[in-house]
Order: structure tokens, then C-alpha cells, then sequence
């Protein structure tokens, strides 16, 4: 039988149920108040063990699901923190290449008015140069000019001295 004073072990589960009815079952048989009311209590505390297994799994499982769920918020957070990234990088790559396309438009550009103020130069050096051979063949024709000029002003001169030789 059991002593009132000290406290029994109880077994939980279904061998705690079990050995809970029979403890009653004895108890009534037997007439021993204090046997049933143990075996009632053990059966409760089964009860109760097993509901707060199950409640205790249930918390498990939504402890579990709200990891997940927080681990996919963070995992999402994580993959918009990775598409900004992305993002920013696409736009510092084509900020990039704009700046490398503009900055060879530019010398490509400079190229072009180098090469036209080459052309522009050498046009007006090739008229200078004409300009130049044109005076200097004017000079030329100029100078034989004058040199005729003056062989036919001294032959009229000796030919005055040769009509009237008193007037030199």
C-alpha cells in the first residue's frame, strides 16, 4: 500500500495510465480511498503529461515554422540586398562604358579637327606657295621686261646718237 507522507513516483505515458486505472480499479475493489484517488491522479498527470507533450511538440513545430519563416524573411532580405548589388554595379559598368564611349567620341572627335586643321593648313600653305611662285614668276617676267626695256632704250639712244650725234 502507500504511505500518505511520502510522496510516490508516478509514471507518465501510457504504462502511467495503465498502472493509473488499476491502482484505481484496486482501490475501489479494496475499498482503500487514498489507492484510488492515487490512481486517479496518476492517470491525470498522464493526462497532463501527455497534453503538454503534445502541446510542448505543437510549440516545437511553431517555433520551427516561425524560424523558417524568419530565415525566409532574412533570406529575402538578403536577395534584395543582393539585387541592389547587382544593380548598382550594372549601373557603374554602363556609367563605365558611357564615360569610356564618350571619352573616346572625344578623341576620336579631336582626331577629326586636328586632321581638318592639318588640311586647312596645308591648303593654305599649297596657295601661299602658288601666290609666292606666281609673284616670283611675275617678278621674272618683270625684270626681263625691264632688261628689254632698257636694251631697246639704249639702241633708240644709239640710234638718236646716230642720227644727230650733238645733242649728247
Amino acid at each position: 500500500m502507500t504511505d500518505p507522507n511520502t510522496p510516490e513516483r508516478t509514471t507518465g505515458g501510457l504504462a502511467g495510465k495503465v498502472a493509473g486505472r488499476a491502482k484505481e480499479a484496486a482501490g475501489s475493489v479494496l475499498g482503500d480511498d487514498q489507492l484510488a484517488r492515487e490512481g486517479r491522479l496518476q492517470q491525470a498527470q498522464s493526462e497532463a503529461e501527455k497534453k503538454a507533450s503534445s502541446e510542448a511538440g505543437a510549440a516545437r513545430a511553431r517555433e520551427a515554422e516561425a524560424e523558417l519563416k524568419e530565415q525566409k524573411a532574412e533570406t529575402e532580405v538578403e536577395r534584395e540586398r543582393l539585387r541592389a548589388e547587382l544593380g548598382a554595379k550594372e549601373r557603374e559598368e554602363a556609367a563605365e562604358r558611357d564615360e569610356h564611349q564618350a571619352a573616346q567620341q572625344a578623341d576620336m572627335h579631336a582626331r577629326q579637327e586636328t586632321a581638318a586643321a592639318e588640311a586647312e593648313r596645308r591648303t593654305r600653305k599649297a596657295e601661299a606657295d602658288r601666290i609666292e611662285e606666281q609673284a616670283e614668276a611675275e617678278r621674272i617676267a618683270e625684270a626681263r621686261t625691264a632688261v628689254k626695256l632698257q636694251q631697246e632704250a639704249r639702241r633708240a639712244e644709239a640710234k638718236a646718237d646716230a642720227i644727230d650725234p650733238e645733242e649728247n
